[in-house]
């Protein structure tokens, strides 16, 4: 989650600079050339029909269609906006997890998922809205981009639950792959597109780098590590830990960016790790049960 939320800040600046349908296949096409070796025939025969049907749900939702729903949605509307709603991850995870999984959340549960959303929502409100729309054409841009990064959200979510299941199933680095493979799939009509339209002449050594490091971290290395935590803990609980998204953002921007944290930040910060905190501490006299490791 912490690799998602820097590269929501990396998303926003190459975006522009290119069509987001061409930066968007550009991840895939970066995450198929570093999979590649996974894509054994031999392999990919074992993936059974009903595991298939998993995959593409997970890949339409949590890669194909969230991420060009939120580089569509920071394009248009404020940075701020665009964390507060974010921030609404954790609990639209418990919701649907207590709807499809039939978790039902506890009250350390519940009481986590409070402090991670009232950390983040604090977060941002403290920084204000420097980026925003000055005029009625601007402000309806906004609208629809917040409408854009709240349905990123609920593909999100969808993508949690997804991928509880198929984490018993499959091994991560597999999962990882196939899905990429889908969606490059799916991306290519759009991404041709947008490829054409890009002004390469524009594009410095430092675009290229960032093009580069959000693939594989956007597509492989927090793909892999998210497949790998989601079969030792239940999707409520890693719900929680989405919240890591916008915290990390912000860090990104006070690290890279110059920008200076609050002490309202900073007891937005305290808030969001707590919540963290309180939901992986192990429940008094339970025994950790681990589903098997398949990697």
């Amino acid at each position: 989650m912490t690799f998602v939320g820097t590269n929501v800040g990396i998303g926003k600046t190459m975006v522009a600079v290119m069509p987001v349908a061409a930066f968007a296949l550009w991840r895939f096409v970066i995450a198929i050339i570093a999979l590649a070796p996974r894509y054994r025939p031999s392999n990919m025969r074992r993936v059974t029909r009903s595991q298939w049907g998993h995959l593409f749900v997970q890949t339409f939702f949590g890669t194909f269609l969230f991420t060009l729903l939120m580089l569509y949605g920071v394009r248009m509307t404020t940075a701020t906006a665009a964390g507060v709603i974010t921030a609404t991850l954790p609990a639209c995870v418990a919701l649907l997890s207590w709807a499809v999984l039939r978790e039902h959340p506890s009250r350390r549960t519940l009481v986590s998922i409070a402090l991670a959303i009232a950390g983040v929502a604090l977060l941002n409100a403290s920084r204000g809205d420097a980026h925003g729309a000055g005029t009625s054409d601007a402000a309806s841009g906004a609208w629809l981009g917040n409408a854009l990064v709240l349905g990123a959200v609920v593909c999100e979510a969808i993508y949690v639950i997804v991928s509880k299941r198929l984490a018993a199933e499959l091994s991560a680095i597999d999962i990882c792959a196939y899905t990429h493979l889908i969606g490059g799939v799916l991306m290519l009509p759009l991404g041709i597109v947008g490829l054409m339209a890009v002004d390469y002449s524009a594009l410095t050594l430092g675009h290229w780098a960032l093009i580069v490091w959000y693939g594989l971290a956007a597509s492989v290395f927090s793909f892999f590590l998210w497949m790998r935590g989601i079969r030792h803990v239940s999707a409520q609980l890693a719900g929680v830990f989405t919240a890591m998204v916008p915290v990390a953002a912000t860090a990104y921007g006070v690290i890279f960016l110059g920008e200076r944290l609050s002490v309202a930040q900073g007891s937005a910060l305290a808030l969001t790790v707590a919540g963290i905190v309180l939901a992986a501490l192990p429940s008094a006299g339970s025994r950790k049960r681990l589903l098997p490791a398949r990697d």
